[in-house]
């Protein structure tokens, strides 16, 4: 089995536990993490990986939206959501590594909690760069490798079980790989011993 069907296949069988156990991630780890993502998505927003919907209500309104996600049971649970939110979304089965949309399509990309569980995080980030518009912005929320050398010791073992049952790395670093796609970074920042990352970036407008 390749990685991709590997997360496919487990995302399939954690879908009705993901909310629950989510929650307490949510309560103890991102804060308001959620809202400073999608408070600040404009026009034709794409989420890539958006699981169970769980960012659908802190969305402004007015934004045409478009969710995609690699696993249908995941994406069940996202219609379920919109529909009880009243909320107008566009929900896909979909590859981050491959997005089925054309070139500049969207004015912003969302990717919460999922660039760890993407077995190819970089073709991801160039594929985000790729379908957004010039002057489109990309929001990130994720954990990612601690700056804080014992933490980050932790998490290396904790990978140990995370990456062979569910492809989940803890060590990841997309700032690095933001930058050599083409993007220019506007803001970023880390907490709870620097495991969680939130980062605002730009696709540069053509000259």
């Amino acid at each position: 089995m390749n990685p991709t069907e590997r997360v496919r296949n487990f995302y399939q069988q954690y879908a009705p536990r993901y909310d629950h156990e989510t929650g307490y991630y949510d309560r103890f780890l991102l804060g308001d993490g959620r809202t400073w993502v999608c408070s600040q998505a404009r026009g034709a927003v794409l989420e890539v990986a958006v699981g169970t919907g769980r960012n659908l209500g802190f969305y402004p309104r007015g934004i045409r939206h478009v969710g995609v996600d690699l696993t249908p049971a995941m994406l069940a649970i996202a219609h379920d959501r919109a529909h009880d939110l009243g909320i107008d979304v566009d929900l896909l089965v979909g590859d981050a590594q491959a997005l089925p949309f054309v070139d500049a399509s969207f004015d912003t990309a969302v990717c919460t909690l999922a660039l760890n569980a993407i077995p190819d995080h970089r073709a991801a980030i160039a594929e985000m760069y790729r379908i957004l518009r010039p002057g489109g912005r990309l929001l990130l929320l994720g954990h990612v490798a601690s700056h804080h050398r014992v933490v980050r010791a932790v998490q290396r073992l904790l990978e140990k079980k995370s990456v062979p049952i569910a492809g989940d790395y803890q060590t990841r670093q997309p700032l690095p790989i933001l930058v050599a796609v083409g993007f220019t970074v506007e803001r970023q920042a880390r907490s709870k011993a620097g495991i969680i990352q939130r980062i605002a970036a730009v696709k540069p407008a053509k000259r």
